[in-house]
C-alpha cells in the first residue's frame, strides 16, 4: 500500500505515513511545541517514526539540528522522505538504529553525551499486558523491549550535561517515569494533558535537565477539547504551529 500525506502544523508540514498501523499525530505535536524557539545545538529523536515530532521541533527551532533514530528500515526510509520532501535535508539525518543496545548506538554514530536535547514519544504498552498487534511495524512502536525504564535509560545517555530531556508518554505511568528519572535527570517538570476538562490527564509531558538540582515541578495542564467536543483554543493553537509550551526549566 502507498504511503499516505498528512499535513502538520496548518499545512507547515506534510508527512509521508504508512496508511495502517501506528500514525504519528498530536503526541508529536504536543512533545515538539515544548521545544523553546531559541533551542539551537544537536538533537535526536528517539524512535522517531516517520519524524513527526523532530521535524515539528525543527519547524519550531532554526538553531536546532536533529538526528532522527529509528529502528524499523520501512518507517526510516520514510522519515529520510520527510526530511528532504520539507526541506530540512541541510539540517537533519534519519539513521537505523536499536537505541536500547548501546552497540547499535555506536555503530549508527550515536554517541553518549553528544546531544543538546533528546526528544521521545517512547513505545505504550509492557509485553505481558498489552494484546500484540498483528501489524509488526505497529507491535513494535507500541512494545518496547525491557519497557520505560530501559527506554529512559538509552535516550538519557545521548544527552551531555547540562542538556534538556522531553518526552510525552501515558499518565498513568507516572511512577515508572519518576523510577527510571531518579538519578539520570534532573529538574523535572511534569505537565498533564487532558482530553477534557475534569477528566483525568491521558498524557503527560515530561521535561528534565541532565545535572539539574532543580526540585520537580508539577506545572498547569492542558486540555485538549473543549465542550462541544473540538480542540480548545489553546490546542488548536499549538496544532497550528501558533504557540508553544513552556514545559522546560527556565
Amino acid at each position: 500500500m502507498s504511503p499516505r500525506l498528512d499535513a502538520f502544523l496548518g499545512g507547515r508540514l506534510t508527512l509521508r505515513q504508512l496508511p495502517s498501523g501506528h500514525r504519528a499525530g498530536t503526541d508529536a505535536v504536543l512533545l515538539a511545541a515544548c521545544v523553546p524557539p531559541n533551542a539551537k545545538g544537536l538533537g535526536v529523536d528517539v524512535g522517531a517514526g516517520v519524524g513527526a515530532a523532530g521535524l515539528s521541533a525543527l519547524a519550531r527551532a532554526e538553531g536546532l539540528d536533529m538526528t532522527f533514530a529509528e529502528i524499523d528500515p520501512a518507517l526510516t526510509a520514510l522519515c529520510a522522505e520527510n526530511i528532504a520532501a520539507n526541506g530540512f535535508a541541510a539540517r537533519a539525518r534519519a539513521i537505523e538504529a536499536d537505541v536500547l543496545r548501546a552497540s547499535s548506538r555506536r555503530a549508527a554514530g550515536l554517541a553518549d553525551g553528544a546531544f543538546d536535547l533528546v526528544l521521545t514519544n517512547p513505545p505504550f504498552f509492557d509485553p505481558a499486558a498489552a494484546r500484540v498487534s498483528p501489524d509488526a511495524a505497529r507491535a513494535r512502536a507500541h512494545v518496547a523491549q525491557g519497557g520505560l525504564e530501559a527506554w529512559m535509560r538509552a535516550a538519557l545517555a545521548l544527552l551531555r550535561p547540562g542538556g534538556t530531556f522531553l518526552m510525552i508518554h501515558r499518565a498513568d505511568a507516572l511512577a515508572e517515569i519518576l523510577a527510571s528519572a531518579k538519578g539520570r535527570i534532573g529538574g523535572l517538570r511534569l505537565l498533564p494533558v487532558h482530553a477534557k476538562a475534569g477528566e483525568p490527564a491521558v498524557r503527560l509531558l515530561v521535561s528534565g535537565k541532565k545535572g539539574s538540582r532543580a526540585p520537580l515541578a508539577l506545572l498547569p495542564p492542558l486540555v485538549l477539547h473543549g465542550p462541544g467536543g473540538g480542540f480548545s483554543p489553546e490546542a488548536e493553537a499549538i496544532h497550528r504551529g501558533e504557540a508553544g509550551i513552556a514545559a522546560t526549566e527556565p
